[in-house]
């Protein structure tokens, strides 16, 4: 039978520890204790167990004095990601996550969730990563809400936020800055550029673009895969980013310049592992190659020969700011002459291969038209025409109601 004791009453204990005990017994009939300074806990805690005793949401007390670092492991190895973002995942736990809290107990982290949130406000990193690191954390916590180890989740229950994202706004670079770059990269890499600023591809599929990709006939291009790097060490094939292919218009402009490249430049059968060095191998006929015949590196390429070829066409390294220097302009500047054009956001979402519009919107909505006087004559158009369909002519207010 579940009760109080007042633990002081015994010889030798009075003013010794804490005074009140909340006795009961488990669902698996095994007698458990708990001690409180107030009786008024005491009573409060054995009507929450029994309450959840009944409802089978009772959790062993117990259950949750084992640390964070203990469950990190587990919640790494139940991951169904592909194993170049579980390398990065485990990276961030490792660096970040572990060395700071991984000797904290569960139990501990879910009464105190302020240690959470002190962790997160003193994060060495930028806002971005931040957010990275506490959805991590977060992960690992849920999963042991979901094997019955604590009772919630307290990144979630006390709302901790890591520093704010302030995205800045990007500013695509110019069709002038893109030929620029374009006329100071090597011969093999030029068109590069051009499929970039007219496909709105990732610089990884980009060096992964196929010929099977390419349906010259019906004029549009199937994104299906990519090159990336294993760990940042070794090329291998994978999806592209999100996992989810898509189809891209192939506008003549990319037509003729991929044909151009094609007939200097053919296109060579390339082997690589799918996902991990230890994949499945699959071959395909890739239409930008290294100098030396085998894939594009992202790294060798980067510092080798982007970077060189953007300072000598004098474009300066904004990387902070405006959207970077790097080969993702080329997808920025696809993206804005789209918005600009007036394509339906929803397409250009497709085409970018990004999860949602709003998404989209977040990063390119202040590159749409914003023409404040069209608007508002198409405002008053609207107005003006449901007033004339009006059966009894045009309302106005009656006296009095003006300030209604």
């Amino acid at each position: 039978m579940p009760h109080v004791e007042d633990r002081w009453l015994r010889s030798g204990r009075y003013g010794k520890g804490r005074r009140w005990r909340a006795r009961y017994t488990d669902p698996d009939g095994k007698e458990r204790s708990q001690s409180f300074d107030k009786k008024v806990d005491a009573d409060r805690f054995l009507t929450e167990v029994e309450h959840s005793k009944l409802t089978g949401s009772y959790l062993d007390p117990d259950a949750g004095r084992v640390t964070l670092g203990s469950r990190a492991r587990l919640w790494l190895d139940s991951l169904t990601c592909d194993p170049t973002t579980r390398y990065h995942i485990e990276l961030r736990v490792q660096r970040h996550i572990l060395p700071a809290l991984g000797h904290r107990r569960l139990d501990l982290l879910t009464r105190s969730p302020s240690i959470i949130q002190a962790w997160a406000a003193n994060l060495p990193v930028g806002p971005s990563y931040a957010q990275q690191l506490l959805a991590d954390l977060s992960g690992i916590l849920e999963q042991a809400v979901t094997d019955s180890l604590i009772p919630r989740n307290p990144v979630k229950a006390a709302k901790i936020r890591a520093p704010r994202v302030v995205r800045p706004k990007i500013v695509p670079w110019t069709a002038g800055q893109v030929d620029a770059i374009r006329g100071e990269l090597p011969g093999r890499h030029k068109a590069m550029t051009d499929t970039g600023r007219y496909l709105g591809l990732r610089q990884g599929e980009i060096f992964g673009l196929s010929l099977d990709e390419i349906d010259w006939l019906h004029r549009v291009v199937h994104v299906g895969h990519q090159v990336k790097l294993f760990k940042a060490v070794t090329p291998v094939y994978g999806p592209p980013k999100g996992g989810k292919p898509r189809d891209v218009p192939l506008p003549h402009q990319a037509a003729e310049a991929l044909a151009a490249h094609l007939e200097r430049f053919p296109a060579a059968e390339i082997t690589l592992p799918w996902q991990s060095p230890d994949g499945r191998p699959r071959t395909f006929a890739l239409v930008f190659t290294g100098d030396k015949g085998g894939p594009c590196n992202r790294a060798a390429f980067n510092s080798k020969i982007w970077v060189p070829a953007r300072r000598r066409a004098r474009i300066p390294d904004r990387a902070e700011v405006e959207g970077g220097a790097g080969m993702h302009q080329l997808r920025h500047h696809f993206a804005s002459l789209l918005l600009r054009g007036g394509v339906d956001i929803k397409r250009v979402q497709e085409w970018l291969g990004h999860h949602s519009a709003a998404f989209t919107l977040d990063i390119y909505g202040h590159l749409m038209p914003d023409d404040h006087e069209a608007s508002l004559r198409q405002v008053e158009a609207i107005f003006a025409a449901a007033l004339r369909s009006a059966p009894d002519g045009p309302v106005t207010a009656q006296p009095g109601e003006e300030g209604r």
